[in-house]
């Protein structure tokens, strides 16, 4: 008996912009040597620019936590900016909490508190930074954990720590997000690829806008939660590789129940060289198939104009060929093939 399989797969642009680098790059802060660690010359005060790419209150909760002691506990900032610079490629983040870690106990009260965010939240004027605004960051402390290199307060409530966002270009835009399937960030074996020369593997995406194509949820556990450590699904492509998804506080809905694409940011925690996940934004286009009498059919969550549907009998190199299919919410397929197994994925045209 014929399966049909889907894979999805959509694409969103963003504004193109050519921003003038900041004294230092992302891809300078953020290089490695061949076991993962920082190869970051330290050179501190320093510039650097970035676009936007999250909300805080999308990744963490940065709300004062009366009694709080220690990380995560209290509230929590992180915000990533991503390479505008020609040349420049990567992403870092920017941290502060309201609790230091235990080695310093030292804690924003919550006036305190509420002036920090008033400094990093807002540009000054009373605006507030935004997804897609350019900005310029001036910074005191950066430290490298995990993989990558962080700025931040070094854990201290010390004005002296701190860093300081200037506003570029207002609603620049989102950088388009990159399409990347699982084989650009596990091998055959489901490792992490990792490359110390950062031009391919996880290295190569860190801190970026990307577009995963093609998974499916193989577990909803992280689903709906609101504690970082509990907001983490595990996805899978055809051939089995997998990936964790960390789940953001915004509404996304249900969980997809087949094929599908996350836009998100490219991440990396737990580990040196391998630890990378997606930090989910958006669900991308998702199919759902039926079979009424033998025949089956597609269906679409919404409309989209200007997809096309496409078909395979061979994910590992075959080719991808159009499928006839009139402007409507729901198509009946042909069964015209020989394969065992057929799969479909819907593509922005070019």
């Amino acid at each position: 008996m014929k399966k049909w399989l889907i894979l999805a797969a959509g694409v969103w642009a963003g504004t193109a912009m050519a921003q003038q680098p900041g004294p230092m790059t992302h891809a300078a802060l953020q290089a490695v040597d061949e076991v993962g660690e920082s190869a970051w010359v330290e050179e501190l005060p320093f510039t650097i620019q970035g676009v936007v790419l999250n909300d805080p209150e999308e990744m963490l909760d940065y709300s004062y936590a009366p009694g709080a002691e220690m990380p995560p506990k209290g509230g929590q900032y992180q915000m990533f900016i991503q390479a505008v610079g020609a040349g420049d490629r990567g992403g870092t983040a920017l941290y502060v909490a309201q609790c230091s870690i235990p080695l310093f106990a030292d804690h924003f009260d919550e006036a305190g508190w509420a002036n920090e965010l008033q400094r990093i939240l807002f540009d000054g004027q009373g605006r507030k930074f935004r997804k897609g605004d350019v900005v310029e960051v001036t910074a005191r402390q950066a430290i490298f954990y995990n993989g990558k290199v962080n700025i931040n307060k070094a854990h201290r409530t010390t004005p002296d720590n701190n860093f300081d966002i200037a506003l570029v270009k207002a609603n620049a835009g989102l950088p388009k997000a990159e399409p990347i399937t699982l084989a650009d960030l596990k091998d055959g074996n489901d490792e992490a690829i990792f490359d110390a020369t950062r031009l391919s593997g996880g290295e190569f995406y860190q801190g970026v806008r990307v577009r995963l194509d093609g998974v499916r949820l193989t577990d909803t556990n992280g689903w709906g939660e609101t504690m970082w450590a509990d907001r983490v699904c595990t996805v899978e492509d055809a051939s089995g590789r997998t990936l964790l998804l960390r789940m953001p506080l915004t509404a996304l809905g249900e969980p997809p129940s087949s094929w599908f694409s996350a836009i998100g940011i490219l991440n990396q925690e737990g580990s040196n060289t391998s630890g990378y996940e997606l930090f989910v934004q958006e669900i991308g286009p998702e199919l759902k198939m039926t079979v009424s009498g033998g025949r089956p059919s597609v269906s679409f969550s919404t409309d989209y104009e200007g997809f096309v549907l496409e078909a395979t009998d061979d994910l590992e190199g075959g080719e991808w060929t159009l499928v006839d299919m009139m402007p409507r919410m729901m198509i009946v397929i042909e069964d015209d093939g020989d394969a065992d197994t057929r799969h479909y994925r819907l593509r922005k045209a070019d």
